[in-house]
């Protein structure tokens, strides 16, 4: 169980303000039964679900490697990241291409819902026990309307110690 101190040192020490820094332009997205949103400015291109080149002893969530106009991108299943259950690829599957401080790296979602601008006043800490992911990965929660967002911190997710597994991959 999650602590209310535990949920503000995993939101950088101070949850209010991670809040406030994370009001912005969010590309929203769905895996599961769940909307999740990332910080728009590190989103590159999003591109239908290709086959991926697989890389042998790689954990089962890096579904392997693409070639994008020349860049080997490696590739992420966050349904299978995040243990969301079975994991279908169907004509709204998309991957998602981020731009992370120069590294180059996809995402493979449920699909893509809207863009949406949170204001401060949208964003909330999470809760213990809200969500299957590490909140360590999470900024916060935005409500708008009836909607819930999670918000994903895709930094620190691509930047985590099995990740590297994925960089090792790819060069």
């Amino acid at each position: 169980m999650t602590t209310t101190t535990e949920m503000s040192n995993a939101l950088g020490g101070n949850a209010g303000n991670a809040l406030k820094t994370a009001a912005g332009e969010y590309l929203t997205f769905v895996l599961g039964s769940e909307q999740y949103g990332i910080e728009i400015l590190k989103v590159q291109e999003i591109r239908g679900y290709d086959a991926v080149t697989q890389i042998a002893n790689m954990p089962s969530f890096i579904k392997g490697v693409i070639n994008l106009r020349g860049k080997i991108v490696p590739i992420v299943d966050l349904r299978i990241k995040f243990n969301l259950g079975k994991v279908e690829y169907n004509e709204f599957t998309v991957v998602i291409i981020l731009n992370l401080n120069g590294r180059i790296v996809g995402i493979v979602v449920d699909g893509v819902s809207d863009v949406r601008e949170l204001r401060e006043e949208h964003l909330r800490e999470v809760p213990s026990l809200v969500t299957r992911i590490d909140t360590k990965y999470i900024v916060g929660l935005a409500t708008i309307e009836q909607e819930m967002l999670i918000l994903v911190d895709i930094d620190k997710l691509m930047t985590s110690e099995e990740m590297q597994l994925m960089e090792a991959a790819v060069h």
